[in-house]
């Protein structure tokens, strides 16, 4: 098998690109990489990039100087988790309530690894994970 070295995007499907920049480079911090019409991009930590875009922004094919970009889109309430380290676990709850965010459940790993879940504002669902929830992490 040819090697993966990992996930380099994620992608979220959003009704208003600016409501949903205020919250992913607000409460959540997340430094913009990226920013025009039809999408934003996010900075992950160094390791990863999140991208979002309209809805039903992206159903045709964009051509670039470098090639073809084929359509996509998504619909429903999606879910992404963030990795956040253990000690982080408290801050992360008091920045939530502190900004307005509404905390939707918890739960702890039998590996030892505590997860919190809440909404972004088009509903997808957002796990802020400790270590321990997966082999590996």
């Amino acid at each position: 098998m040819p090697e993966i070295a990992g996930i380099l995007e994620t992608v979220l499907y959003v009704d208003d690109l600016d409501r949903a920049a205020a919250f992913w480079g607000g409460p959540m911090g997340l430094p913009c990489l990226h920013a025009d019409h039809r999408m934003r991009a996010y900075d992950v930590a160094g390791r990863g990039v999140l991208l979002l875009f309209p809805r039903g922004g992206s159903l045709r094919a964009i051509e670039t100087p470098g090639g073809t970009i084929p359509p996509h889109d998504g619909r429903g309430p999606l879910h992404l988790a963030l990795s956040i380290p253990a000690g982080a676990l408290g801050a992360w709850e008091r920045h939530l309530g502190a900004s307005g965010i509404a905390l939707e459940g918890r739960a702890t790993w039998p590996r030892g690894g505590t997860s919190l879940y809440f909404r972004d504002p088009d509903g997808h669902l957002v796990e802020l994970a400790t270590p321990g929830l997966w082999t590996g992490y």
